[in-house]
């Protein structure tokens, strides 16, 4: 094993990715995320502030050059900013953010200032009372203000992403491909993720692909297939005549696992290889374990891409194998 990278599963993958989630916790109870009552961690289970930058620091000095901050909610837990800024001034190529958008009203230029060049905001209806319905608590207008003083901060690029389910929401994709065009953002479709227990709704009926998304919005929109790869999973089109990309996230439908460069670590320290998988090292018992020590925990990083699996296997017909939530994985 080599402490000084760069970091490759036994695929032949390069690992250039860390998503990072910082808490378990939101202001939104999603109903593809999460139960409407959740237990989350208690504090002495989840990695403090400076030993995810500790851990973000190691990825780094292996070679890793972009890192997505997520949750839960990120913008909820108290000195996420302050974490976000020392992340900030690592040598990255791309320092990105994943939010619900409800807390960027007030933190939407410090983001920018800290080193943020990209957020996915997540948007899933543009109707109130069906996003309070999809949310459960959530404000419509309060995510909307959040995204305009987004837009306002001078991020280099604004994504929404759109989890698609049947019977919720889907009649909203032209709508919401529309809201993005007008606003010059660009725009991801999601399948939803069958992570943990959910009572809501049965999966295998409110599944809607990303294919019968494509063919709703070619009824209105010619979308060109584009060159463009931000690292993560979506394929991405161009809406012609605008500069809106369109990206579609196909877990169920296109798996994407073929060239996947990315891993996660969670809030309490797993290293997870895989989204639909439970193969995981606990760094946090390494950092604990050997305080300070950058040596042993590169080489627990890199002895990790061993156990990194092809692929995720999802069937939406079966319960599902992996129990955690959304939120607990890092969205």
């Amino acid at each position: 094993m080599n402490p000084s990278g760069p970091l490759i599963d036994r695929f032949g993958r390069k690992v250039s990715y860390l998503r990072i989630s910082i808490t378990d916790r939101c202001d939104l109870r999603c109903l593809y995320c999460m139960e409407e009552e959740m237990t989350f961690l208690p504090r002495a289970q989840i990695l403090t502030l400076e030993e995810i930058y500790w851990i973000a620091k190691a990825f780094v000095d292996l070679g890793v050059e972009k890192i997505r901050i997520t949750g839960g909610e990120p913008l909820v837990r108290r000195g996420a900013l302050d974490l976000i800024e020392q992340l900030g001034r690592l040598p990255l190529k791309e320092l990105v953010m994943t939010t619900n958008g409800t807390r960027l009203a007030e933190c939407a230029d410090r983001l920018a200032t800290a080193g943020v060049s990209r957020l996915n905001i997540s948007l899933d209806s543009l109707k109130p009372a069906r996003f309070r319905e999809m949310t459960r608590v959530g404000r419509l207008e309060r995510v909307l203000e959040g995204l305009e003083a987004a837009r306002r901060a001078g991020f280099e690029c604004i994504k929404l992403n759109a989890v698609i389910l049947k019977g919720f929401n889907h009649d909203e994709v032209i709508d919401l491909a529309r809201f993005a065009v007008d606003r010059q953002l660009d725009i991801s479709f999601i399948e939803e993720m069958p992570l943990g227990l959910v009572a809501s709704h049965n999966r295998s009926h409110a599944y809607y692909s990303s294919d019968q998304v494509k063919q709703d919005l070619e009824k209105v929109f010619t979308l060109l297939p584009s060159p463009v790869r931000t690292g993560g999973p979506s394929r991405y089109f161009t809406v012609a005549g605008t500069g809106t990309k369109v990206g579609f996230i196909s877990p169920h439908s296109h798996n994407f696992c073929a060239d996947c460069n990315r891993v996660r670590l969670t809030v309490e320290g797993r290293l997870l290889l895989c989204l639909g998988n439970e193969h995981s090292v606990d760094l946090k018992q390494v950092i604990r374990r050997y305080p300070g020590d950058g040596n042993k925990l590169r080489q627990a990083i890199v002895a990790a891409m061993a156990i990194k699996p092809e692929r995720h296997y999802f069937d939406l017909q079966e319960k599902p194998v992996i129990l955690r939530h959304m939120n607990a994985t890092g969205g």
